[in-house]
């Protein structure tokens, strides 16, 4: 089978090496040159893509791009397309649009790093990590099938499965809210001289915060109905526990408290959903 990934950037990059550690034969296509020349040299990919005649192709570039790559590149008759957007519903839709020559399948990968660039690439990135695949009732089952066995060929060890609708409400409160709470939080004075004050929680809530403005506009935008939904949700989390600080009632206070505590540890079953099929690939 042979596989081309467009895009090599951090993910795409990590993508090749990790097909290639599999025994897959990759391929690699860049807008600009420099990552392609990178790759080659550093035997990341086997060969530069002149076309995109492939078994798969695996999209690795920004929503907007994604789609455009998409609707305007020729592909082979009954290959695969796999896009790894941060969302999903934008380019299914605009995939199923209109009629297609090739089969698609939209994913998209849980791991990253703080940098970005395929220098910071790496073939065990998504060891250990979760897959998500999207579908909808217009899904080939062969090429769907395929993405599975190739999402644990990579090293994934959990793959969950959904619609894209529901890939794209679950990631505004996992990843974007996450990403927004991160870049909120770093924005107050008393980031100045802290750094002999912070511990892992310091970390934890910063690690985020300096992503890429370009990219992650772009995905906030695209699922802005979802994300602005979760973002007031925990407004009015905030608003409670500060009124209850401001009212100096220490019951009230632990009332609030409590209700938090008690939601995370009875929250249910983390790893299914009634509309969420999860296995364990490792």
């Amino acid at each position: 089978m042979k596989i081309c990934v467009a895009g090599l950037g951090l993910i795409g990059g990590s993508l090749c090496m990790a097909l290639k550690r599999a025994g897959y034969f990759v391929a690699g296509w860049n807008r600009s040159q420099k990552p392609v020349e990178y790759a080659l040299k550093n035997d990341i990919i086997d060969e530069k893509a002149v076309n995109f005649i492939y078994d798969a192709v695996i999209v690795a570039l920004p929503p907007e791009a994604t789609e455009e790559f998409i609707d305007k590149q020729t592909f082979k008759d009954g290959g695969i397309v796999a896009d790894i957007c941060g969302v999903k519903k934008f380019i299914e839709d605009s995939v199923y649009s209109k009629p297609r020559n090739f089969r698609y399948v939209g994913c998209h990968p849980m791991a990253g790093k703080e940098v970005s660039g395929i220098e910071n690439a790496c073939a065990d990135l998504f060891d250990r990590a979760n897959m998500v695949i999207t579908s909808a009732p217009s899904t080939d089952k062969d090429a769907l099938e395929t993405m599975r066995k190739l999402t644990k060929d990579i090293g994934f060890e959990y793959l969950a499965e959904c619609s894209a609708e529901t890939h794209d409400r679950k990631i505004a409160y996992t990843s974007q809210l996450a990403h927004i709470v991160s870049n909120a939080y770093v924005k107050n004075e008393e980031m100045k001289g802290c750094l002999h004050f912070t511990g892992g929680s310091f970390q934890d809530m910063t690690r985020i915060a300096g992503v890429d403005e370009n990219v992650w506009s772009s995905l906030y935008l695209k699922n802005k109905q979802n994300l602005s939904e979760n973002i007031k949700k925990l407004i009015d989390s905030l608003d409670e526990l500060r009124s209850a600080i401001d009212g100096g009632d220490v019951n009230l206070l632990k009332e609030v408290l409590r209700e938090g505590k008690v939601r995370f540890e009875n929250c249910g079953n983390l790893y299914a959903y009634d509309d969420i099929s999860v296995r364990k690939l490792k």
